[in-house]
């Protein structure tokens, strides 16, 4: 896989980390700028583990780096469950967000499954002389 815009999971990735940035940045108050950070790493890092694995050789380390993004999905369903108890998001965007996670994890595990089991291209024999 060389081209990652033609994934839809990358798709909806991009799109949840353009929405958690929209909500992220208006979070204020000193106290809660790491975990305005925190989320908007995560959030980007989905994607972007999403794009730097199609750049793999192999289907192994492409379904690593969608391992990676599916840590940071659960990881940012995490932060978003804390933002909403602190009272720094509303329970809309909570919902919203948290849905797009869900989903987004969901099309990673199917990734994943699929390029494990992908049926690898045997190597052509080369005749003995």
């Amino acid at each position: 896989m060389s081209d990652f815009k033609k994934l839809k999971v990358w798709r909806k990735g991009h799109a949840l980390a353009l929405n958690v940035h929209r909500v992220a940045t208006r979070i204020r108050g000193s106290d809660k700028v790491s975990l305005r950070n925190q989320m908007l790493r995560a959030a980007m890092s989905i994607p972007t583990n999403i794009v730097e694995g199609t750049g793999q050789k192999s289907g192994m380390e492409f379904a690593r780096f969608i391992s990676i993004s599916l840590n940071s999905t659960s990881e940012l369903e995490y932060h978003l469950i804390l933002a909403r108890d602190f009272g720094a998001i509303t329970i809309s965007d909570f919902e919203s967000l948290s849905s797009q996670a869900i989903e987004v994890r969901k099309m990673l595990y199917g990734l994943r499954n699929r390029v494990l089991v992908l049926p690898r291209t045997p190597r052509k024999q080369v005749p003995a002389s």
